[in-house]
């Protein structure tokens, strides 16, 4: 099932009709294995309907170009998103999301930790794009103006950013360096990329940098994305604040400068990956 769901977002962004059987099909298989219950069907049939409501909304507006469909659609986009953050921090009842890993220690040093398959969190780049149509491919990106070989530089500085990024936070405290190769490597992979990268890049990155950079400019976007993307993480303390803003001024880069919500979620998935590969994850914990 799990594999079904992240086979739909893999392919959301070019085929979205084959995207949403696939969606269709791990739903059912969801409700056998009872992780979707009848209330979070309830929640989704409500979505699509105001999906469909949104589209048809989008299509006489511009077709008519009238104040009062732009209001219409201006009232779905806002629905849609609604939904898709109650989605995000799990307020939506019926959804019993599977437990993977429980208390895990990645390493001697590293603190432990659970992880879950969330099937709410991977509905969220579906209602996102209902919402908001260019969430994958935005062509309103920022295009340098260098040689090519001067574009690859700055590439390659912002993937050596990751790595610097996560000794910065071993300097301050935050983490050590402990590699790791766990057995459940292939999960986590599963998971973070899919269900963990793709759903917060959509909102953050595809969605509220998007909307804000359409609002303000490119560069206010970046850091007012970032810095909301470090405030979600407050429940970690300062220092993971601190740590999320500047991780999400390296995602809201990526894709500032492509233009595709895959490029950050690659580098959002790259620095997770990075940190449990390389360091202790998901944070350092001293020996009691």
């Amino acid at each position: 099932m799990w594999w079904v769901l992240a086979g739909s977002l893999t392919i959301l962004s070019v085929q979205k009709r084959w995207a949403s059987i696939m969606l269709l099909v791990a739903l059912v298989w969801g409700v056998a294995e009872h992780i979707v219950e009848g209330r979070a069907l309830l929640f989704i049939g409500l979505v699509v309907i105001v999906g469909i409501i949104n589209g048809e909304m989008v299509t006489r507006l511009r077709a008519s170009g009238q104040r009062r469909w732009r209001l219409y659609t201006l009232s779905c986009e806002a629905l849609l998103v609604v939904a898709g953050v109650a989605l995000f921090v799990h307020l939506v009842p019926g959804f019993n999301n599977p437990k993977i890993l429980d208390g895990v220690k990645a390493g001697p040093l590293s603190a432990p930790f659970s992880m879950y398959f969330n099937f709410d969190k991977a509905l969220l780049p579906f209602i996102l794009l209902a919402a908001c149509p260019t969430l994958f491919f935005c062509h309103n990106k920022v295009r340098q103006n260098k040689a090519g070989r001067s574009r690859l530089r700055y590439w390659i500085l912002l993937a050596l950013s990751i790595p610097m990024l996560l000794l910065i936070a071993v300097l301050l405290g935050g983490l050590r360096i402990e590699p790791h190769l766990p057995k459940w490597l292939g999960s986590f992979m599963l998971a973070n990329l899919f269900f963990v990268s793709l759903a917060e890049e959509a909102l953050f990155r595809g969605y509220l940098q998007q909307r804000i950079a359409g609002w303000w400019g490119n560069l206010p976007a970046l850091f007012i994305t970032a810095l909301i993307f470090g405030l979600a993480h407050v429940a970690g303390g300062p220092l993971l604040v601190v740590f999320a803003a500047l991780a999400g001024v390296i995602y809201g880069l990526a894709w500032m400068w492509s233009g595709r919500l895959w490029v950050a979620t690659l580098f959002h998935f790259g620095l997770n990956l990075c940190q449990l590969l390389f360091f202790t994850y998901p944070f350092y914990q001293p020996y009691s």
